[in-house]
């Protein structure tokens, strides 16, 4: 099927927009993306004659702009969302966190749990006004995002990689290949939350010795938290813990990850540097 007449306005052209983006075009697609400042492939967010002009001529829109840090406002939302909700679109996307999901103390957790209970209180908020926008709204929950440029292996490069002592502690990630593949399988599946994430979370500490083991960097030390230093932000994220579970998005959108554990994400990454 001939993918010349789609055309897809994506709000927030990050890392991962911008990997969904590259395979779009290499299909044909006509991508627009929005940043706070314009540039030759991207529109101004505040260039609100530009922006509404690329909604009304979209019939694909996704939104991967968080909320605000200091006020909890979607600027997405505040600024576009009467006329995103009024648009005529064949799909409408956001991307979320599974953040919103909170502490579940390393226990599973899947798209019928509460959100609303963890730090991402304003995120939780976005992403139950998002699927309220619209009814074709599909909701994209990503956990830790990996991939070529942005893994553990720069980390370790800028002697930043951290091990930290916390027994027990479990983390879910995903490799933006599979991020962008979840998305595009959501472009013909139905409305509703996914999880977009792989098949083995595990501790952080085993992820970073993995890659020392393919790489041949030494093993940065074990420390405590306290020894780490590490930002507001990070103990935030350290201070919560699950198991974020896929089983959704293979069901209903025939998806499956091409990196289903951390390995195979970071084979592909080492052996394509």
């Amino acid at each position: 099927m001939s993918n010349t007449g789609n055309s897809l306005l994506i709000f927030g052209m990050g890392y991962t927009a911008g990997y969904l983006a590259d395979i779009l075009r290499g299909q044909g697609w006509k991508v627009t993306g929005t940043r706070r400042s314009g540039d030759a492939h991207n529109l101004a967010f505040a260039d609100r004659e530009s922006v509404l002009a690329a909604i009304d001529s979209a019939t694909h829109i996704l939104s991967s702009v968080p909320p605000d840090r200091d006020t909890g406002a979607d600027p997405v939302l505040d600024n576009y969302g009467a006329a995103i909700a009024k648009a005529k679109l064949a799909w409408s996307g956001y991307i979320s966190a599974t953040g919103v999901y909170g502490d579940t103390k390393g226990a599973w957790v899947d798209e019928s749990a509460p959100i609303g209970g963890g730090r991402r209180t304003a995120r939780a908020e976005a992403d139950e006004n998002w699927q309220k926008l619209r009814s074709d709204m599909r909701v994209f929950r990503l956990p830790g995002i990996y991939g070529p440029g942005r893994s553990v292996f720069e980390r370790l490069q800028k002697g930043v990689a951290r091990r930290i002592d916390m027994p027990g502690q479990v983390f879910s990630r995903c490799h933006v290949a599979d991020i962008a593949s979840g998305i595009i399988a959501g472009f013909t599946g139905p409305a509703g939350a996914y999880n977009l994430s792989d098949d083995l979370p595990c501790a952080q500490n085993l992820v970073l010795e993995y890659a020392c083991a393919l790489s041949g960097a030494p093993l940065p030390p074990l420390q405590t938290v306290e020894q780490a230093e590490l930002s507001p932000m990070a103990r935030k994220f350290y201070s919560e813990n699950r198991r974020v579970a896929n089983g959704k998005a293979k069901r209903l959108l025939n998806w499956q990850p091409q990196y289903p554990t951390y390995k195979q994400g970071l084979e592909a990454i080492w052996k394509a540097a």
